[in-house]
């Protein structure tokens, strides 16, 4: 079984610490996926993972062996990597089959393992080709089917489709979700394209600054953020924030009130505290183009400043009226702006005035260190644990 622990894991280079304390329990046959901006400690954790580099701190077990020591041969993995690094001088039979050569594998057991690796990622009648006589994503899957030869108890993936064009980005995810159908096999991913995360996994690991922010599935972290971190990271185009305070029956900010009509105190709140609102693009409507709305808050008067069409839907830029005529905003202050989601039919325009309302069960607030406080302001929360199926990163 490829199961796969990280216990207390830290990594210092000098005075940078590039993993701290990370505490990850990954099952065997998961597909889960390592994201986070650039320096967050995602390619230094599956570097760790693999044995390429060692742990200042901690244990890395791989099944049941403790591998924290070993070198990445020992280990029972397979790495694939954003530069495909193929040898130019073999042909795609030899570039598979140099790892199983090179331990002195039997011919027939060779034969046998790369042309089923080749048929896995859909490479037959292509084995006596060079790699310069291949596109990217065929090279790509060579550098995979070579991974596969080894039969691992681990794929370990590195951005291994950063060099690709968009259209062909799309392509390999589904090549590899069907290689992880078929098998049946543990993969650690690392990425920062949140499309990848979020449509191949079983469950994302959010890092920043070296530290787990949140481990569980994709729309988990998508629609419960264990924090303000994943919140804004996780999305495309990023949830909306506001920093404000509560009043007795919704929120005020220097950019205008939402009126929630809620009991502050039901969500462990009091009047005057300050707090972040969060709600997503696609949960605010205009008053005239929605019929129905089951938990609406009170109309919010604003103005449109910039649209975006994106052909399936327009991003509308707004402001709220306070702001648009410079009323209520504090000197220096950058522009306050809500961003909403439209259908690409709709009749919305620029320098428009339009009321606004959000969806009650659709909105996030936090506290003033970022941790969630509660996800919808319809029904309150029956404890003060975090989101259900979260496992967020804490001190023992």
């Amino acid at each position: 079984m490829a199961r796969v622990q990280l216990e207390h894991v830290t990594k210092r280079y000098d005075d940078v610490t590039a993993v701290d304390d990370m505490n990850l329990d990954i099952d065997h046959g998961e597909f889960v996926t390592l994201v986070g901006p650039s320096g967050c400690g995602k390619s230094t954790t599956m570097e760790t993972i693999s044995g390429l580099t060692v742990p200042t701190e901690g244990t890395v077990r791989i099944g049941e062996r403790d591998v924290t020591n070993l070198p990445p041969k020992d280990r029972g993995i397979s790495m694939v990597f954003q530069n495909i690094a193929l040898f130019p001088h073999m042909d795609v039979y030899e570039n598979i089959s140099f790892g199983l050569r090179l331990r002195n594998y039997e011919k027939e057991e060779i034969d046998k393992r790369v042309d089923e690796a080749a048929e896995v990622v859909e490479l037959e009648g292509m084995l006596d080709r060079m790699p310069d006589e291949m596109s990217g994503g065929q090279r790509q899957r060579v550098a995979i089917a070579r991974a596969i030869v080894r039969d691992p108890d681990v794929f370990l993936m590195d951005e291994p489709l950063a060099n690709l064009d968009a259209k062909l980005r799309v392509h390999m995810r589904t090549q590899l979700q069907r290689l992880h159908r078929e098998l049946d096999t543990t993969i650690i991913y690392v990425t920062h394209n949140q499309a990848e995360a979020m449509t191949m996994s079983d469950r994302i690991a959010v890092l920043d600054t070296g530290q787990l922010q949140q481990i569980a599935p994709p729309l988990v972290c998508y629609n419960e953020p264990a924090n303000l971190f994943v919140a804004t990271f996780i999305g495309s185009p990023s949830m909306n924030t506001i920093e404000g305070e509560i009043t007795n029956d919704g929120f005020a900010s220097t950019y205008g009130q939402v009126a929630v009509e809620f009991d502050p105190t039901a969500f462990g709140l009091t009047p005057g505290q300050s707090v972040t609102l969060g709600v997503r693009p696609e949960d605010v409507y205009v008053t005239t183009l929605v019929d129905d709305l089951a938990h609406p808050t009170a109309p919010v008067p604003t103005r449109s400043d910039v649209l975006e069409p994106m052909g399936d839907e327009i991003f509308v830029y707004l402001v709220t009226e306070d702001i648009a005529e410079g009323g209520s905003m504090e000197e220096g202050s950058d522009p306050g702006e809500i961003l909403m989601s439209v259908d690409p039919d709709s009749d919305v325009q620029e320098d428009q005035e339009m009321d606004v309302i959000l969806d009650r069960s659709k909105l996030h607030l936090f506290d003033e260190d970022g941790e969630a406080i509660t996800h919808g302001l319809v029904e309150a929360p029956a404890a003060a644990s975090g989101p259900a199926g979260t496992e967020v990163e804490g001190d023992d």
